[in-house]
């Protein structure tokens, strides 16, 4: 017998049970990740974002609607100043007669007046001499009947 009282597999054995014991004594002790303390922050911070995001949502949204509501301010000062503008202008003699000239077609004594027509006008008038003896209202009613039609 060997002097050796121990056999080559025991001495591996014994070998990496001390290799082993050397690799867990130099690495800390493993913890748990999730601690009480990270636990408890997490729910906090969980409970904050939920409290807070409708008052946020909301905020958000008011402030959206006043400036929106400023703008549509400022769109009706910019037409109560146009307003304003022509309201001065109808105060003024001359533009009266301008516009009254313009629109509906007046002269002043002493002018001739002439209207001229460009013929873009889609009426026609009825033609012929039967059109001329026909009654008014009969006249008028082929020309309705002629609109329902189209």
């Amino acid at each position: 017998m060997p002097a050796d009282r121990f056999s080559t597999a025991t001495r591996l054995k014994a070998l990496g049970e001390q290799a082993a014991a050397r690799v867990y004594r130099a690495r800390p002790p493993r913890r748990n990740r999730l601690t009480g303390r990270a636990a408890l922050l997490a729910l906090v911070l969980c409970s904050l974002v939920v409290a807070l995001a409708y008052p946020i949502r909301q905020y958000v949204s008011q402030r959206s609607d006043i400036a929106d509501q400023r703008h549509r301010a400022r769109q009706a000062g910019a037409a109560l100043e146009r307003l304003r503008e022509q309201q001065a202008r109808w105060q003024d003699p001359e533009y009266v007669r301008q516009q009254a000239r313009r629109h509906l077609h007046y002269v002043m004594p002493g002018e001739t007046g002439y209207l001229v027509q460009d013929g873009s006008g889609t009426g026609s008038a009825p033609k012929g001499p039967r059109a001329a003896q026909r009654p008014w209202y009969e006249n008028l009613w082929d020309a309705v009947d002629s609109a329902d039609k189209r």
